[in-house]
């Protein structure tokens, strides 16, 4: 089988945080890249297993936000497998979860996926048109800050990736 790493960049998100780790039981292992949370983000994501790195500042100034660090930094680019990029704010439905199962006992797939999100508004809950690419191989190397570059030959999962508005 084919092993998962979640990775999660978060700042401040205690509130949130939990509900997503929750959900991650398909990955193998969770990585959070803390950016300097003045919350207790690091230590509830450690509560529930994620191995917690602080982000690295280089060079940048304090006015870029979090994003600009680039994820591939994180990453074994060594290991084989896949990466799932998600947010704090952000649960895998059990549709979702089902299809990473699948992706993990399927052989020698190593194309990227996307996902569909279902949004949280005021208003209720909205899908976005367009998915997203998520999923993608462990040693891949496009990413655009915090997410893997878009791939227009990326297969769609079956299930939803839920972004939550509210804490």
């Amino acid at each position: 089988m084919a092993p998962i790493t979640a990775l999660l960049h978060a700042r401040n998100d205690a509130l949130r945080i939990g509900r997503c780790l929750e959900t991650l039981y398909p990955c193998d292992r969770v990585l959070v890249v803390d950016h300097g949370s003045l919350d207790h983000t690091a230590e509830l994501a450690r509560s529930y297993g994620a191995r917690v790195v602080a982000a690295r500042t280089g060079s940048l100034p304090p006015q870029y936000p979090a994003a600009q660090y680039l994820s591939r930094d994180y990453l074994d680019q060594n290991r084989r497998g896949w990466i799932l990029s998600i947010d704090p704010a952000e649960s895998l439905s059990e549709g979702l979860a089902a299809s990473l199962y699948e992706l993990k006992s399927a052989a020698g797939d190593w194309l990227t996926h996307s996902v569909f999100l279902r949004e949280e508004t005021t208003d209720g809950w909205s899908d976005l048109p367009t998915p997203q690419l998520r999923v993608v191989p462990a040693d891949w190397d496009r990413w655009e800050n915090d997410r893997p570059v878009a791939d227009s030959a990326a297969t769609p999962l079956d299930g939803v990736l839920l972004r939550f508005a509210f804490p």
